[in-house]
């Protein structure tokens, strides 16, 4: 198979689908690779490095669509890049269709089979290819998070560990997921006071054990999340129905609540947001906003700014599927592997994942039938 790896476009994507080592493993398994000149360059890694493994380098982008069989790539494409959809085109990329209704349509009606990294799940319900970006992501929260309580950016000018005498800041997350987990680690290793809100009972037992009370747990209702809200100086939303829009926990009127100069980092934003003021996207070279006094950052792609760090944990994961699919064709792997099944959300002009389709309004076809 010809595998395929553009350039990002999204606004400040750093990140590259396949390290130089991965494409080499691509190739001694018999494939063939093909790399957009400069893809590479965000993450440290030059075209010679990919040439020395075997790689071909293509001069633009049309080249890569164009040839590749399957196209890796990080973000999900946007609209310039809708062009270069054919039939029966592999692609193999983080995708978020519950957010992008035009995407999906785009996809659907190219007959593109789309493999999603976030929503392939295995058996016990873990998410193998989004687990690196969301511990990138939670960690990221806490440190962005306290840059912006700065006074010099808008923020309430208070350190997140405070110092002895002085209390330290309260941190609110949203979601004990792997990305709560994350940032409440990083909090905690900063010397805030952490409070994790959670629907689960027994994720709360477990985050309970495993930081021996250190971290606060309150169960994920209106009334809790309301007060949490109103002491947070910190908050952060990080809460994920695999594939689906991110339901909105925080309404506006409890933002409003909040101190002048809170921060927000809602980590959920590439699902839609969790938090009613997240009502549209930032970049990392504009990552913020001020809504109800509290300052909002909404950055979609948070990993694309430690494009080294998440280029490696992100080609650890994704590598073993690009060369499940490679090796045996997209049918006979996705036959094979219920856990790449779940990851399929478009396939021969269908929606082929429920959530998705739900939210995109798009009729439903189970990938079962089509296969």
């Amino acid at each position: 198979m010809l595998i395929g790896v553009p350039k990002e476009i999204k606004a400040n994507e750093y990140r590259v689908a396949l390290t130089p080592a991965g494409a080499g493993m691509l190739k001694t398994a018999g494939h063939r690779v093909i790399v957009q000149a400069g893809a590479g360059g965000g993450s440290g890694f030059d075209d010679e490095l990919y040439a020395a493994e075997g790689a071909e380098i293509a001069a633009d982008a049309s080249e890569v669509w164009a040839r590749a069989d399957m196209i890796m790539k990080v973000k999900e494409p946007l609209a310039e890049e809708f062009g270069f959809f054919k039939e029966d085109l592999l692609l193999f990329t983080y995708l978020h269709l519950a957010a992008a209704p035009a995407l999906t349509k785009a996809l659907a009606e190219a007959k593109v089979t789309g493999v999603a990294y976030e929503t392939i799940q295995l058996p016990g319900g873990g998410l193998p290819l989004l687990t690196p970006m969301s511990e990138v992501a939670g960690r990221m929260a806490v440190q962005v998070g306290a840059h912006f309580l700065e006074a010099y950016f808008g923020g309430r000018g208070i350190l997140l560990g405070g110092v002895p005498g002085v209390p330290p800041a309260e941190v609110i997350v949203l979601g004990g997921g792997i990305v709560g987990l994350n940032a409440a680690r990083m909090a905690l290793g900063m010397g805030a006071s952490v409070t994790i809100l959670e629907r689960s009972a027994e994720r709360m037992r477990y985050i309970d054990e495993v930081f021996a009370g250190r971290i606060h747990t309150l169960m994920s209702n209106p009334y809790n999340i309301a007060n949490a809200v109103k002491k947070a100086d910190l908050l952060i939303g990080a809460v994920l129905i695999p594939g689906a829009r991110a339901p909105h926990l925080v309404t506006e009127a409890m933002v409003q609540t909040m101190k002048k100069g809170a921060v927000i980092v809602d980590v959920a934003v590439d699902q839609g947001g969790s938090i009613a003021t997240i009502d549209r996207v930032t970049t990392h070279s504009d990552p913020v906003y001020e809504k109800h006094g509290v300052l909002h950052y909404a950055v979609a792609n948070m990993p694309g700014a430690v494009p080294r760090t998440s280029t490696f944990a992100l080609t650890n994961v994704t590598l073993p599927y690009a060369l499940e699919l490679a090796g045996k064709g997209f049918e006979a792997a996705a036959k094979a592997s219920e856990p790449l099944r779940k990851g399929v959300n478009t396939y021969k002009g269908h929606v082929t994942y429920r959530p998705v389709a739900e939210a995109v309004s798009l009729p439903y076809v189970d990938i079962a039938t089509l296969l």
